[in-house]
């Protein structure tokens, strides 16, 4: 893979000058853009299957075609932002999906708007693992935790209050109204993000096209602590996922009975996400990310074990143990990746978010299988196993050596 400029490295960006705050305020308008865009479909399905007569198989795929394709588009778009820049690629996304959001709400059949709803999830391809690129290129290494921690924060934010707010203004008005809103505040939070992004000054565009794609996919799985943390994506997305899935079948069933209403607020405990990533991110910037990750899968753990309880209190507070164990441990390892990998970063991005999508859709219908035989205790079973190979990755990755300074310019 060749550079198409001579390399020059420019120095990164620093806790104490202007572009850290432009920096960290619009990746958190795009990471928060982004998710709740993708989700805000999630509480208007039932309104969905009313208006096109859909079964609630159908009307899911409202949401599951977006996340496909995303999974779908993540690698292709981090090779492309290889090519054309990664703010360029990160500003095209934001406003296609914005967009995309705005024809959902005007479509006038089912197919329509699942074909919308596919093309918004193949553009935001162009979001996630190239925000992280960005990151890990422009940021000074001794920061990049606290920035990797309010991006993600910010996706934290949006997942949560895409599905509040398109829940609330779809029971006052409709789900088309809903949709728009979404769409004209996605459309201005990528005003502020092209606005408040600094441009790329250690970015250096590469050919190579899906040959260099191939060597990308060689060099980082023959490294000796990505696959380690490709793998803790995948069982870190497919425990949270599949908790929130079924976490609301036990409430709403005996011996609690809640109402609909009062399950759908456990969401809430998104808001802990958003204290937990940029938490973790600041302790492991100050103690090493060797040093914190298995502390908070730890608390990730003990918070499922506490859903085992027939109280309802224990199972809140387990609840919020696990999602704040989530959010840490997810901002950690991402942030890891970028300070590891070296060229094509964005690609690194990639692979970790494609086995983060993975896990959420093969341990989520591997849940709903055992939720059918054994209830709550099952799915909590195979979480609980699957989150203590979690934990010995974890550790694995404590005795992992930095690479040579020669090799990466940022040694994980």
């Amino acid at each position: 893979m060749a550079l198409l400029f001579p390399l020059q490295h420019i120095m990164p960006i620093t806790p104490d000058s202007p572009e850290f705050k432009r920096t960290n305020r619009a990746l958190f308008f795009g990471g928060f853009s982004c998710f709740a865009l993708l989700y805000c479909v999630q509480p208007l399905m039932p309104l969905l299957a009313h208006q096109f007569a859909l079964s609630p198989a159908q009307s899911s795929l409202s949401l599951s075609v977006a996340t496909g394709a995303l999974a779908v588009s993540l690698l292709v778009s981090s090779a492309i932002s290889d090519r054309i820049g990664r703010k360029n690629m990160m500003v095209a996304t934001l406003f296609v999906t914005a967009l995309m959001t705005l024809v959902c709400a005007v479509a006038q059949n089912y197919p329509q708007l699942l074909v919308a709803r596919a093309l918004l999830g193949l553009a935001m391809g162009g979001m996630p693992a190239v925000a992280m690129a960005y990151l890990s290129e422009e940021i000074a290494p001794q920061s990049l935790g606290l920035s990797m921690g309010l991006y993600i924060s910010g996706s934290a934010f949006g997942g949560m209050l895409g599905r509040v707010l398109t829940s609330v203004v779809s029971d006052f008005l409709n789900w088309r109204v809903a949709l728009a809103a979404m769409g004209v505040a996605g459309l201005l939070a990528a005003a502020e993000f092209w606005r408040s992004l600094p441009a790329s000054r250690n970015f250096h565009p590469t050919t190579g096209g899906f040959a260099g794609l191939h060597g990308g996919l060689r060099k980082h799985f023959g490294d000796e602590g990505l696959p380690w943390l490709f793998a803790l994506a995948f069982l870190l997305m497919g425990c949270f996922v599949s908790a929130y899935n079924f976490i609301g079948f036990r409430l709403l069933g005996a011996p609690f009975s809640l109402r609909q209403s009062l399950v759908g607020g456990i969401s809430f405990l998104y808001l802990l996400g958003i204290f937990s990533s940029v938490w973790a991110g600041r302790m492991a910037d100050r103690l090493g990310r060797r040093h914190v990750l298995w502390a908070v899968l730890g608390v990730m753990f003990t918070g499922l074990l506490l859903t085992l309880a027939n109280n309802l209190v224990a199972i809140v507070a387990g609840m919020a143990l696990f999602t704040f164990g989530f959010f840490a441990s997810h901002s950690i390892a991402s942030s890891w990746v970028g300070r590891r990998a070296s060229a094509p970063q964005a690609l690194a991005s990639a692979l970790y978010l494609f086995f983060y999508y993975l896990g959420s859709s093969l341990v989520g219908w591997l849940c709903g299988v055992l939720w059918a035989h054994g209830g709550w205790n099952g799915v909590v079973a195979l979480l609980g196993t699957l989150l203590g190979g979690a934990v010995l990755i974890a550790l694995r990755l404590r005795g992992l050596a930095p690479l040579p300074v020669a090799l990466k310019a940022q040694p994980a």
